[in-house]
């Protein structure tokens, strides 16, 4: 894994590079320069409201009692967008603007859905899909605390008598107070 880090930070600059001098030889420096600063300024925008949109399903998703695992994902992938976008190059730009489409972010989801185990209660493995997460595994078994669940609580209780009532059954004075 650090050695595929290591490799792409070291090939993606040079092909940033290789492809800036392709661009600028075909449609000049200044067009170039333009064409970056262009595509920072839509990915900004596009960001801001993708990010709102996603930020207010996840809302309402969490006010429901529902865990917002795939907003939790596409705010991510959304970041990710932003932070190529900005980033000088043409490569890292077509990656960015394929983070903002909701079919590769779809695509994505389910290929790291397949791969992710998430260790739940009492160390149970599970998975991870787009309703929230699982013991089970992904998409399977019930969720607890969603919807669902919604008016139960599960719990223990111990009655207490009061002891004013008590002594007023049983005909014994009242304690003094």
């Amino acid at each position: 894994m650090a050695l595929a880090l290591l490799l792409a930070f070291i090939a993606i600059p040079i092909i940033e590079i290789a492809v800036f001098i392709q661009v600028g030889g075909v449609i000049g420096l200044g067009w170039t320069i333009a064409l970056i600063v262009l595509t920072a300024v839509l990915g900004s925008i596009a960001l801001r409201l993708q990010g709102l949109a996603t930020l207010s399903r996840a809302r309402a998703l969490m006010d429901r009692g529902e865990l917002p695992a795939k907003e939790l994902f596409d705010g991510l992938c959304l970041v990710v967008a932003g932070a190529l976008l900005l980033t000088p190059g043409f490569v890292t730009d077509t990656i960015g603007a394929l983070l903002f489409l909701p079919p590769v972010r779809d695509l994505l989801r389910r290929e790291f859905g397949r791969r992710l185990v998430v260790a739940g209660p009492g160390g149970a493995a599970g998975g991870f899909s787009a309703g929230g997460f699982s013991a089970a595994g992904p998409g399977r078994g019930p969720r607890r605390g969603g919807a669902r669940d919604a008016g139960v609580i599960e719990g223990e209780f111990v009655e207490i008598e009061d002891p004013t009532e008590r002594s007023a059954e049983s005909g014994v004075n009242e304690p003094k107070r």
